[in-house]
């Protein structure tokens, strides 16, 4: 069993890239920017990209951009070898004076505190988009989007897949359609080559649904079931996958749904931490009938399944509290379906 010492090995861990990777960067041409770097996925992505470049022997740029308010992570960055850019997306002549590259990862996006804000909402996940796409029109831009744009469903419907109609519930869902709708616009004019990456749920030891149940069970709290299954993904195979379908963007756009193989029940990963820490499980809530739920056998099929499994990946997570590992304190409030976060 791999135990994670500390948040250094951790971020090495969700920094490695796979062989697929590696053998893409010798293939792909030009310098790559992730726009929103300093967020919780950007970070490792940025340094993973870092590392395929290196492993493929090639010489290639990766440029993050971000606000910066944040100093310790452009610290982290530049020290990983990548070049830093201060950059608010909501100013358009910032980002018309942004250096042109051939591939974009797109990661701003804005979701907890909507309510109340919901200008500023739509502002960062349909505006900046629009100067985005308007500036990078000769680009591969990877949009990162979110599952919460399909409507809710059973489980036995194996989850939603990228032909299905969207069907977003409340503001944040909706403005994250709108981002989507934006950047198939943008393409549309201005040609460039998108592709929508709807993501349900990246997972880190620091934070995620995992983590989430797994303190709710540490600390003896009752375990939410409101929302009675879920998917996830360990952070560094969906940052593989992003880095990666930069080489599946089109024009038009193509969608593509991610995230992990497993329809997991609320109840069995409860249980699973509950014989690991020694705990007793309780529960609240009433599990809903219908959840957010996203098939990813089209990702799969382009890229294979994840490195990291949902047993690796409970397991890594206990050990994790047990020693006292560090919580980004952000709660993912994964048992939302009523679209208001």
């Amino acid at each position: 069993m791999q135990v994670i010492e500390n948040e250094e090995m951790l971020d090495k861990l969700l920094s490695e890239p796979s062989a697929d990777l590696i053998e893409m960067m010798k293939r792909l041409d030009g310098d790559i920017m992730i726009l929103g770097i300093n967020g919780k996925m950007g970070l490792t992505m940025g340094r993973q990209a870092v590392a395929a470049i290196k492993a493929a022997g090639v010489s290639k740029k990766v440029i993050g951009v971000s606000r910066f308010s944040d100093e310790t992570g452009r610290e982290k960055l530049e020290e990983w070898g990548i070049q830093t850019i201060a950059c608010d997306l909501l100013d358009r002549s910032a980002v018309a004076a942004l250096p042109k590259v051939p591939n974009i990862i797109f990661m701003a996006g804005r979701k907890f505190g909507t309510g109340g804000s919901e200008d500023l909402t739509w502002a960062m996940n349909a505006l900046s988009p629009a100067y985005v796409g308007e500036h990078f029109n000769e680009s591969r831009i990877v949009v990162f989007s979110t599952g919460c744009v399909y409507p809710l469903v059973g489980v036995g419907s194996g989850g939603s897949v990228e032909q299905d109609a969207p069907e977003p519930v409340g503001e944040y869902s909706q403005s994250c359609l709108g981002r989507e709708r934006i950047f198939q616009w943008c393409s549309r004019v201005h040609g460039a080559k998108v592709l929508l990456f709807r993501l349900n749920y990246a997972v880190d030891l620091r934070y995620g649904v995992l983590h989430d149940i797994a303190q709710q069970v540490w600390n003896e709290q009752p375990v939410n079931n409101t929302v009675g299954h879920f998917n996830v993904i360990w952070q560094g195979d969906a940052n593989s996958f992003a880095l990666r379908a930069l080489e599946h963007a089109t024009a038009p756009p193509t969608t593509l749904n991610v995230s992990g193989p497993e329809i997991i029940p609320v109840e069995y990963i409860a249980e699973r931490f509950g014989e690991i820490l020694g705990k007793k499980i309780t529960y609240t809530g009433i599990s809903a009938d219908k959840c957010y739920l996203n098939n990813a056998a089209k990702a799969f099929s382009l890229f294979g399944y994840p490195r990291v499994s949902l047993e690796k990946m409970i397991s890594m997570q206990a050990q994790w509290l047990m020693k006292g590992g560090r919580s980004l304190g952000k709660p993912t409030h994964f048992e939302v379906n009523t679209g208001k976060f």
